[in-house]
């Protein structure tokens, strides 16, 4: 029997950190730099944000971070799950885990940007089959035809 844990991270281990560098690596293989939103390790350790580790047995499955707008407002960022993993419910037990985070916190409404080409279909996908809606640009994001802007009442 496997056990999933979803635990705030502080971004030390360097299975951690192999994975933001491959989750920046994928990001930029499929976008121009201009249109990569994705946070570096300095961005996610920003007192705004708030970092998990999904962990399957103790083996790194995925990751996740949460940046309060505003008091009421939260968005995801750097939603990866390790290749090892794909395709076993991680991305969405990590979504669903940062929805439930960001409830707990009193937040009203949660927001995203992804990509817009066809290797982010599959998260676009999953993002929509939990509620998300897409939306226009929000705080400083502007209208970039390789992002796509979704949000959910929560």
């Amino acid at each position: 029997m496997t056990t999933l844990s979803i635990l705030p991270d502080d971004l030390s281990s360097p299975d951690v950190q192999a994975l933001i560098v491959a989750h920046l690596d994928g990001m930029h293989a499929t976008s121009p730099a201009e249109s990569v939103h994705a946070l570096d390790l300095g961005a996610l350790r920003h007192p705004s944000i708030s970092f998990f580790a999904a962990r399957v047995d103790g083996e790194l499955a995925g990751i996740g971070a949460l940046r309060t707008i505003d008091h009421v407002s939260g968005e995801l960022k750097s939603m990866r799950v390790a290749p090892a993993f794909l395709g076993r419910g991680i991305g969405r037990a990590l979504l669903q885990h940062l929805i439930a985070e960001s409830r707990s916190r009193g937040f009203s409404s949660l927001w995203l940007e992804t990509g817009s080409t066809p290797d982010f279909l599959p998260a676009v996908r999953l993002y929509e089959s939990e509620g998300f809606a897409v939306t226009g640009p929000f705080g400083d994001y502007r209208e970039d035809p390789f992002s796509i802007f979704m949000t959910r009442t929560l």
